[in-house]
C-alpha cells in the first residue's frame, strides 16, 4: 500500500471515528436531555404536591380558624341573650319583692298569711312541739298567730284524720331572721315569714316570704319565660 493510499484509509477512519463520536455524543446528549427533562418533571410535580399540601394546610387552618370564630361569635351571643334573660328574670323576681313588701304592710293580709305560713309548716313536721323563728321586728304580729295557728292545725288534722292533735308553739327569742331588705344595702336579708324547728332544730321548714318567692318563681320560670319570650316560628 502506498502512502496515498494509506492516507486516504488514515481519513477514512479518522471519518468512522469522528462520526462514531458524534453520534455518541448525540446519544449522550439526548440521554442526558431525557434525564434532565425527567429531573425537572419530577421536581414541578415535587412543588406542585408540595404547593398543593400547602395550600390544603393553609385552606383547613382558616377553615378551622372560621369555625373557632364562628364558634365563638355564637357562644357570646347566646351568653349574652341568656344574661339578657336573666336580668329580666331577676327585675321581675324584685318588682315581686316590693309588691309583697306593699302586702305585707297591710295588717289584716300579714296576719292571716303568717298564720297560713304557720298551719303549713305544722302540718309538715306533724310535731307536739315546735319552735318558731321570724325577724326581731316580727315578733309581736307572729306571737299574735301562734294560737289560731295552733287551733287551725287541730282542727285540719280532727278533719282528715279523725285524731285529736295539739302543738305547742313557742318564739325562738335567742335567734332571729334577717332583717328586711334595704335599697343599695347588702348582706342576708329576710322579706318575713317564719322558719318552724323541732327535735331541737335537727328538723326544720323554711316558710320564709324569701323561699315561697324562690320556689314559686322556679315552678313558674317555664311559663313566665314563654310569656317574656316567645319562640320564634
Amino acid at each position: 500500500m502506498d502512502a496515498k493510499a494509506a492516507q486516504a484509509q488514515i481519513e477514512q477512519m479518522k471519518e468512522f471515528i469522528l462520526s462514531e463520536a458524534k453520534e455518541k455524543a448525540l446519544d449522550i446528549n439526548k440521554k442526558n436531555e431525557e434525564e434532565f427533562m425527567k429531573e425537572v418533571s419530577k421536581l414541578v410535580t415535587q412543588q406542585k404536591e408540595k404547593i398543593r399540601q400547602t395550600y390544603e394546610l393553609k385552606s383547613k387552618k382558616i377553615e378551622t380558624q372560621y369555625a373557632i370564630a364562628k364558634s365563638m361569635a355564637v357562644n357570646k351571643q347566646r351568653l349574652t341573650k341568656i344574661k339578657a334573660r336573666q336580668d329580666i328574670m331577676h327585675k321581675v323576681a324584685d318588682d315581686a319583692k316590693v309588691e309583697l313588701t306593699k302586702e305585707m304592710q297591710k295588717a289584716d293580709t300579714c296576719k292571716r298569711f303568717i298564720t297560713q305560713l304557720l298551719v303549713q309548716g305544722l302540718l309538715m313536721l306533724l310535731e307536739n312541739e315546735v319552735v318558731v323563728r321570724c325577724r326581731q321586728s316580727d315578733i309581736a304580729l307572729v306571737n299574735g298567730c301562734l294560737k289560731e295557728a295552733s287551733e287551725q292545725y287541730t282542727r285540719l288534722i280532727k278533719k282528715e284524720t279523725g285524731a285529736n292533735k295539739a302543738c305547742a308553739l313557742s318564739i325562738d327569742s335567742k335567734t332571729f331572721l334577717p332583717a328586711a331588705p334595704v335599697p343599695g344595702k347588702d348582706g342576708p336579708s329576710c322579706l318575713g315569714g317564719v322558719v318552724l324547728f323541732c327535735q331541737g332544730g335537727k328538723i326544720s321548714v323554711d316558710n320564709t316570704i324569701d323561699m315561697r318567692l324562690q320556689l314559686v318563681m322556679d315552678q313558674a320560670k317555664p311559663a313566665i319565660r314563654g310569656l317574656l319570650f316567645p319562640e320564634k316560628r
